[in-house]
């Protein structure tokens, strides 16, 4: 998933990381250069369009405006979920 927008220094990769482990998801998220954020995500498909919709619409002060994804198969190559730098 790419979140383009207001997604950086406002907490999103912390915010995204602490529900994608309360919903037991897998996987990453860290900043791009080019001012958005990525994230892999692993979990059921539910469970993960209800993180997807947490990250669009309910972290405070960020503001995303566009978001890119694909859904594929799970690499299963995270055991939890983490921010990378």
């Amino acid at each position: 998933m790419y979140f383009s927008g207001i997604v950086q220094g406002v907490f999103f990769r912390a915010n995204t990381r602490r529900e994608a482990l309360r919903l037991g998801l897998q996987g990453w998220v860290r900043n791009l250069p080019d001012g958005r954020v990525e994230a892999w995500v692993e979990g059921e498909r539910a469970t993960v369009e209800e993180l997807l919709d947490y990250c669009t619409a309910r972290i405070p002060v960020a503001q995303v405006d566009k978001v890119d994804f694909d859904w594929g198969p799970p690499t299963r190559e995270n055991d939890t979920f983490v921010v990378l730098r």
